[in-house]
């Protein structure tokens, strides 16, 4: 047997047994037999670095013997502002209309180019007139002619009743004839064919009256008829009018030409567009408030539009919608904001904020706030028994002092540093500096 190998296998053995199971040991032992270098002198410039490094961290509080640690706190007295409601919206143009055409033509006049300001009753596109100047005159021809026959149909009517009367005459005449030719008769005075003659008068006389009446009747139906020919000849005129006016297609309401005017030529059919107009000043600014704000947004009330190029710009709310929108569950407001260099475009986006019913809140440093194990936000305070206390607070707007928190009493002793080292129930000594202002 040979005693190489096997001492050979006992020292690989020991090695790996030292280096897995002894490798604490073995490190410190090779450590303790290692040569240690002589520290290096220490330089100005390291010197500098360190009290640098010192000075930047954070200092750590104190803490007293019997466990009571000394903070920084501030005496915070709640104030009332005004919160906001703030919305993501966009502009919209206060009026816009795509103005048609009401007839068919050719367009005659040049075109206006988009961008192009128009003030109300501007043209925007002249038709070719046709045959309608024509038509006007026919109609006004018929109007005239109808009524140069009304003095004379009028004049039919009292020589109608003129008839009328003497037949009535006549009648009464032929009555009393008759009567006084039956008294006549009873005393033998007068025959019957007398008697028979004076009926038959009577009789005439009564054909008359019928007559005339008919003649009366007839004249005033010719007087109305000739009333509804004039007024149908005025139709017809005012009918030739209004054709002959929508052929000039005029701008309802000042405003810019968001769209060329029809091309000089062009053939325009009813309900062809002509031009779209809009008006941006004053100007919109549409937003959806969503349902658990809405009852702090009132009609009336001041407002603030800031767009995405940071123009910024005063509003008032002059809408709020009574319904909500079915699919999003929000009511559209509307703000108007003045804009008469026209520099606020149709369809940016814009930041609204709405001035809202004024609360109570505590004006403190951002650096006061912390969170618990939870993840809340809030503030560490001090209790009457001087022990710390975290109180859960919400942001409500931030601003160049600090931030403006609620849910805090009127009035509170605020941890402002030192709250990151200590918990509910710990003693704290404070020490107390001026509130923000």
């Amino acid at each position: 047997m040979r005693i190489v190998p096997l001492i050979t296998a006992v020292l690989v053995a020991a090695f790996l047994f030292a280096i897995v199971i002894e490798r604490d040991r073995l490190f410190a032992f090779v450590n303790d037999l290692s040569p240690r270098p002589d520290p290096a002198p220490i330089t100005d410039t390291a010197a500098a670095a360190q009290e640098d490094t010192a000075a930047a961290a954070p200092p750590e509080p104190e803490t007293a013997e019997d466990g009571i640690v000394r903070v920084m706190a501030t005496r915070s007295v709640a104030r009332e502002i005004e919160t906001q409601v703030v919305l993501r919206g966009q502009t919209e143009a206060a009026r816009q209309v795509s103005v048609m055409s009401e007839a068919s033509g050719k367009v005659v006049s040049e075109p206006l180019r988009k961008g192009a300001f128009v003030e109300r009753g501007d043209t925007l596109c002249q038709l070719d007139p046709g045959t309608s100047a024509a038509s006007l005159a026919e109609a006004k021809a018929r109007l005239t002619e109808a009524q140069a026959r009304q003095p004379e149909t009028e004049a039919r009517i009292p020589e109608a009743e003129a008839r009328l009367a003497e037949a009535r005459a006549r009648l009464q005449e032929a009555e009393i004839n008759a009567t006084a030719a039956k008294r006549l008769i009873e005393g033998g005075f007068a025959s019957q064919t007398r008697v028979a003659n004076t009926e038959a008068t009577v009789q005439s006389a009564q054909a008359a009256i019928r007559s005339a009446q008919a003649g009366v009747e007839a004249a005033r139906a010719g007087l109305n008829g000739l009333q509804a020919n004039i007024e149908s000849a005025a139709a017809a005129v005012a009918r030739a009018e209004t054709e002959i006016d929508r052929l000039t297609i005029t701008a309802p309401f000042a405003g810019l030409l968001e769209s060329d005017t029809a091309e000089l030529g062009s053939l325009l059919q009813p309900g062809a567009l002509c031009a779209t107009v809009i008006r941006l000043d004053p100007i919109k600014v549409v937003g959806f408030v969503p349902e658990t704000q809405v009852a702090r947004v009132e009609v009336g009330a001041h407002g603030t539009v800031r767009l995405s190029d940071g123009t910024q710009a005063d509003a008032r709310v002059t809408f709020l919608s009574r319904a909500a929108d079915p699919t999003t569950r929000t009511f559209r407001v509307e703000l108007t904001v003045a804009n008469p260099d026209l520099a606020i475009r149709d369809g940016q986006t814009a930041e609204i904020r709405i001035e809202a019913q004024g609360v109570e809140a505590h004006l403190l440093a951002a650096s006061a706030l912390t969170l618990n194990d939870e993840g809340t936000l809030g503030v560490r305070s001090i209790d009457a028994d001087m022990q710390a206390r975290f109180m859960p607070v919400t942001v409500l707007r931030d601003a160049p002092e600090g931030v403006y928190l609620a849910g805090l009493p009127p009035q509170v002793d605020v941890i402002t540093v030192g709250q990151e080292f200590v918990t509910d129930g710990v003693p704290v000594v404070p020490s107390f500096e001026e509130v923000i202002q």
